[in-house]
């Protein structure tokens, strides 16, 4: 579960607590509603599956993932905007997914913006499908946006 993954252009590691500034840039980068340092340093204290993608010896991407009971559920999957486009969200999934089912799960949840297009059709290529929707689920300018909950066996 520590071992790096090596890649020509990026490597993935797990986050650690020195992580969360620039992971936190990266966030901010990506979302109009980041999350907040807050809530990357109780993911790392409460032992989720946190791992980080750099380039260059910057954070570029990262991931977030609970992980008991046979299943597993992603609860962010970021790549900074300049970079998005070029695979790295795919090896960060598929990554979470292989811990995942070293730790037994056999099915991977996750929320996803309607409005995010790329990463739905990243999901459905994995074989991710969607399984419902959770309306008003995410902050957005004026109100809120419905989430689609995709699933997927692993």
């Amino acid at each position: 579960m520590s071992a790096a993954l090596k890649d020509p252009s990026f490597w993935l590691r797990p986050m650690v607590e020195a992580d969360v500034e620039a992971v936190l840039a990266v966030e901010e980068a990506a979302y109009s509603h980041p999350w907040t340092d807050v809530i990357f340093r109780d993911c790392l204290r409460v032992g989720y599956c946190c791992w980080v993608a750099l380039s260059g010896g910057q954070i570029i991407g990262y991931g977030v993932m609970s992980a008991g009971a046979g299943e597993c559920h992603i609860l962010n999957l970021c790549v900074h905007p300049e970079r998005q486009g070029q695979g790295l969200g795919r090896r960060i999934l598929r990554r979470l997914l292989a811990i995942a089912r070293a730790h037994g799960a056999d099915t991977a949840l996750l929320e996803v913006r309607v409005s995010n297009g790329r990463a739905i059709a990243l999901y459905e290529s994995e074989g991710f499908g969607e399984v419902g929707r959770r309306r008003g689920y995410y902050p957005a300018e004026g109100g809120s946006e419905d989430a689609v909950v995709m699933a997927t066996a692993i």
